[in-house]
């Protein structure tokens, strides 16, 4: 599937089920294990657990390749691999703990963020090195 259609299914599917702080973020020039991170958060356990399973869903529906979800049992952090885009849904608690701060780094990656609209223009954001790790043992326990 084409990684522009691919995305889209993935903030529509967030969208429809109302996440907040989507960020989409280009990692090409950081990893060659995948494209694009895809950020969001919920509001509870239920709702980033609801996120996670309809941008699932909505792929699984549009033919597309689904490579693993983890962290559905607790609903604090749930991590969907889809390839080439690795979707982090969470709780804005640990979005900030874990986003905002470095994990044991002292200094965040800057990325840019792409936005969800065509509207919103190409920013900087600080994101951790955890989150980049978190996707890495994804995909090393899904091969």
């Amino acid at each position: 599937m084409d990684i522009k259609k691919l995305q889209k299914i993935v903030i529509n599917a967030l969208e429809d089920m109302k996440a907040k702080d989507i960020e989409v973020i280009s990692t090409s020039k950081l990893t060659s294990l995948f494209d694009f991170m895809i950020i969001a958060s919920g509001d509870s356990t239920r709702h980033v657990k609801s996120l996670a399973r309809n941008v699932y869903d909505k792929v699984k529906e549009a033919d597309g390749d689904v490579l693993g979800i983890e962290g559905e049992e607790t609903g604090e952090w749930v991590l969907v691999d889809l390839a080439d885009i690795v979707v982090h849904v969470m709780q804005p608690v640990i979005l900030r703990t874990t986003i905002l701060k470095s994990c044991g780094r002292r200094h965040p990656l800057a990325v840019k963020t792409l936005g969800t609209n065509k509207s919103e223009s190409v920013r900087s954001v600080r994101i951790s090195p955890c989150v980049l790790r978190m996707s890495y043992r994804s995909l090393a326990i899904n091969e």
